[in-house]
């Protein structure tokens, strides 16, 4: 891992939508809802071996039928990184993939938590995401 240090984390954008309310609180049985996560990071450099690293985050609770959306939230949530010098490609791209997104993830999943829990519909906490894997994952393909 390349040493780093995040200067600032902070939310960027953040959108939450419930396109069939109040619809779906006055029908008795809406059926099963399933959820759909989606996580992506992207990485802007800058001068001096500053980083901004995204995650974008998409959660998108539907009906089983897949007929109506319960909810949508999609926020980025942003962190501003300074990295010492790296020489290793591959360590530096494993640090602003990995390691500064773990650290953001726990902010993510509290306002997600936050924004369920005033929506009306069952709170929704996210599991904790192997940001490893998903590096490892991505790299296969």
């Amino acid at each position: 891992m390349a040493k780093f240090n995040i200067i600032s984390q902070f939310l960027k954008d953040i959108s939450f939508e419930s396109p069939n309310v109040p619809e779906l609180f006055f029908k008795q049985d809406n059926g099963q809802a399933k959820l759909e996560i989606n996580i992506d990071i992207q990485i802007k450099g800058a001068e001096n071996n500053l980083f901004m690293v995204d995650l974008i985050t998409k959660v998108h609770s539907k009906l089983e039928n897949g007929e109506k959306s319960i909810f949508l939230i999609e926020s980025t949530y942003s962190g501003l990184v300074q990295m010492e010098e790296e020489k290793d490609e591959e360590k530096k791209k494993r640090t602003l993939l990995i390691d500064v997104p773990t650290l953001l993830f726990p902010s993510v999943r509290a306002l997600i938590t936050r924004l369920t829990s005033e929506s009306g519909f069952p709170t929704f906490a996210m599991q904790p995401v192997d940001f490893a894997a998903l590096y490892e994952q991505k790299q296969s393909k």
